[in-house]
């Protein structure tokens, strides 16, 4: 009985890290980047991301709105130069639940026996955004930031969904020096 009433816990416990978004950031220790104030896109890199044009307006517009919460302002002659690259892969998930079978301490007879073992099959795409930060002027990477979570193909969630991944992203940027 005790370990039906934490079956909701774990399923919530499940749900929340299926949708979490997890972040990673690199950067170069000798750059300082106080003196970075303005940005455009590195239309080559950009142009060569292999998904919708939809999808890579969102994340444009994404890190315009963060960038611009930052300070920062779009420029043709820019401080930075920002690229994107995705990738992505199927996950497929495999859950078994038995309800009680068999003999042995705590286990009694179940009338639903034919409805015992359940199995589901749930695929899942998950995607990596990656935003890298060049020095304009140096044509070098100084920083980049990476973030890992579940997608949707729910079309009323893409902007949201989008938003959160480049907002984790960003939130790294600029790097704390320790």
């Amino acid at each position: 009985m005790r370990a039906i009433k934490l079956i909701p816990v774990f399923l919530l416990l499940i749900l929340a890290s299926c949708s979490s978004i997890t972040v990673y950031s690199d950067y170069d220790k000798n750059v300082d980047f106080a003196p970075y104030k303005t940005y455009a896109y590195f239309k080559p890199g950009i142009d060569k991301v292999e998904i919708s044009d939809l999808d890579k307006r969102r994340i444009l517009h994404a890190i315009d709105n963060e960038m611009q919460a930052k300070g920062f302002t779009k420029s043709d002659n820019p401080d930075l130069l920002i690229n994107i690259f995705t990738k992505s892969r199927e996950q497929v998930n495999v859950n078994q639940f038995s309800a009680g079978w068999g003999y042995g301490w705590g286990w009694g007879w179940n009338p639903w026996m034919m409805y015992g073992n359940q199995t589901s099959v749930s695929t899942s795409t998950e995607g990596t955004l990656y935003i890298d930060l060049i020095d304009a002027k140096k044509k070098e990477m100084i920083w980049q930031g990476e973030g890992i979570g579940t997608l949707t193909k729910n079309v009323d969630k893409k902007d949201e969904k989008v938003a959160a991944f480049v907002g984790k992203i960003l939130a790294q940027y600029p790097p704390v020096k320790k």
